[in-house]
């Protein structure tokens, strides 16, 4: 395709899905990254394979179910890749997210990204995303028995933390 020509249908189709799903799941990558930047570079990045696979994606009810597992999939791969190279997962201190004004939200967002990955990512994706733990569980790629775990485990750290006072303060 050249610059002169016009877009196809399917590019066309492909141009409005992105207009949608950025906004849609712009949050969702900022929660599995910790991070603007790196949530608009994952998102680009999982957006770059669905327009690969587009003119089959946009044949199926919710292509956005699609996005979604590419967004949790390059996400996690990131992770590995950082563990592998035994990199400190040191997140740098940035301006909270539009919308997460205020301090309870800075806190939460701190705590939040002090779980592990899969932890992370099942809060996010069952709480957030308000999947359904069968559905989280396709999106992971794991059984319902392990997100209910990990949805546990992940709830009574991030209770333990909230809940103790020096946390918000020395954060």
């Amino acid at each position: 395709m050249t610059p002169t020509q016009p877009l196809s249908a399917a590019d066309r189709s492909y141009v409005a899905f992105v207009e949608v799903a950025w906004q849609r799941h712009i949050r969702l990558a900022m929660l599995l990254t910790g991070d603007r930047w790196r949530a608009e570079e994952l998102l680009q990045d999982s957006l770059v394979k669905v327009y690969e696979r587009w003119r089959r994606l946009s044949r199926l009810d919710d292509p956005h179910s699609y996005l979604r597992r590419a967004l949790v999939n390059n996400q996690t791969s990131i992770w590995r890749r950082r563990r592998r190279e035994s990199l400190v997962a040191d997140v740098p201190e940035r301006a909270a997210p539009a919308g997460d004004v205020g301090p309870d939200a800075v806190v939460l967002r701190r705590a939040l990204l002090s779980l592990p990955a899969k932890q992370r990512a099942v809060v996010v994706l069952r709480h957030y995303e308000d999947l359904t733990e069968r559905e989280v569980a396709q999106v992971l790629g794991c059984s319902v028995g392990t997100v209910k775990s990990q949805n546990a485990r992940a709830l009574g750290k991030l209770r333990h933390l909230l809940d103790e006072p020096s946390y918000a303060v020395s954060r």
